[in-house]
């Protein structure tokens, strides 16, 4: 699949692209260290979707109005937000594995406060905090990610984010099914005794780390991200991919559900959410292109996944032929969204190791603002253009993404891409 690298090795860098020799020293990071990182990850992030599927519940047994049950959503992922900014860099500051556990209890008593909710009040209260604490999963990648071997980094990166991927898609059908059985109250307090049986897992089997040196104080540490993304090309880079990239994903997502609710198709919503399945595939893409990026690969990586993601809105736009079509392009376009994103985080966790927390922290800003512009505009462009608008926006946005990548790749420093044998593809790949 990849071409072969011709130039003769360079020696490693000694500067802060070069990896840490310390994560050389560190405890190995076992296949069920690994499992449990992804299982975490999986059911916090799982703590933002349940509530997708159940807002008409949720609203009739509080009495909300649809514009309330609508704020939902929007709150938890506000307090989402919140916490890439306040609580993910904290991660450079303090114990993670304490700051991890503390995060994942503080969530148990969230997830009561909104399965006991009685009111409008309380129960946005309880979601924004689920939200804020939610970002757990990110401090978890990172993590994960100092705990590996620089050879083993993007692999260990990928099978985390494929446990995060398996997270969202179960998470509306588990929302589904409990809630049919015993209500959907009982979906946030079997999550919150599911989450502080995780986090007592977390606490016994995680390795300790000596707290982080960094010299920063909590607002200096706050306002370093703005000089990380100033400093460092690779995350200026890849922060504006992930944000092109998660637009390009919430275009698809976010109006999916009007064409397929209304004829010929008429799917009830349960039917509709059995489409995540088909993402599927991005968890096993996540996986691979962690392999990939430490074998050197990561920007052939990027720029196969970019163009899948192009090619994907082909039969995605065939939607009212076949709803096979539309079952191709997303398993197509979840692949590429998922290698990208696993390739993103795996270089730029390679500039500055120290710094993995805020890295993360800055990076996911971008996600997240890319998916609100995503989901904001797309609905507008489907009332005014139907379908194919939809469809020729989001190939507009896939070939800004792939003219940005291609623009850009002189300016990636060589050690961001040098795989576990010293490759370094971006002066070749770019020639």
């Amino acid at each position: 699949m990849f071409l072969t690298n011709s130039r003769r090795p360079q020696a490693p860098r000694t500067d802060a692209l070069a990896p840490e020799s310390a994560a050389d020293a560190s405890p190995p990071l076992t296949r069920a260290r690994i499992f449990l990182f992804a299982l975490a990850s999986g059911l916090a992030v799982a703590n933002v979707y349940f509530a997708h599927p159940l807002l008409d519940v949720m609203a009739n047994d509080l009495g909300l109005s649809r514009a309330t049950a609508g704020l939902i959503v929007g709150i938890t992922q506000i307090g989402y937000g919140l916490g890439l900014i306040l609580l993910v860099p904290l991660g450079d500051l303090v114990d993670r594995r304490k700051l991890i556990v503390v995060q994942s209890l503080l969530s148990v008593i969230a997830l009561v406060c909104v399965g006991l909710s009685t009111s409008a009040t309380m129960l946005l209260a309880s979601m924004a905090v689920v939200g804020l604490l939610a970002v757990v999963t990110q401090a978890l990648v990172a993590y994960a990610a100092s705990l590996a071997r620089p050879s083993e980094r993007g692999n260990v990166v990928g099978m985390v984010t494929g446990g995060i991927v398996l997270g969202i898609l179960l998470a509306r059908s588990v929302a589904g099914i409990v809630t049919d059985l015993s209500g959907w109250r009982a979906v946030y307090i079997v999550s919150a005794i599911l989450t502080a049986a995780v986090a007592l897992l977390l606490w016994r089997a995680l390795p300790r780390q000596q707290k982080p040196r960094t010299g920063l104080s909590y607002p200096g540490l706050i306002r370093s991200l703005g000089t990380l993304f100033i400093q460092e090309p690779v995350l200026r880079i890849r922060a504006i991919i992930a944000m092109l990239i998660f637009a390009n994903i919430t275009t698809l997502l976010a109006p999916l559900v009007l064409p397929l609710s209304a004829p010929p198709f008429s799917l009830s919503h349960t039917e509709i959410g059995l489409f995540g399945f088909a993402g599927a595939a991005g968890a096993l893409a996540a996986m691979r292109a962690g392999r990939w990026t430490d074998a050197g690969y990561g920007q052939r990586t990027t720029g196969i996944a970019l163009v899948l993601m192009l090619v994907a809105w082909l039969p995605i736009a065939l939607l009212h032929h076949s709803i096979l079509w539309l079952i191709a392009g997303v398993l197509i376009i979840d692949f590429g969204l998922q290698a990208t994103h696993v390739t993103n985080q795996a270089m730029i966790y390679r500039v500055r190791p120290e710094a993995q927390s805020r890295l993360t922290a800055a990076y996911m800003v971008f996600y997240s603002i890319g998916s609100a512009l995503g989901s904001s505009t797309s609905t507008i462009i489907y009332a005014a253009a139907g379908w194919t608008g939809v469809c020729v926006a989001g190939a507009g946005i896939s070939l800004v993404t792939i003219a940005f990548w291609a623009l850009t790749l002189k300016s990636t420093p060589a050690a961001a891409t040098r795989g576990m044998h010293g490759r370094a593809e971006v002066q070749e790949f770019a020639a």
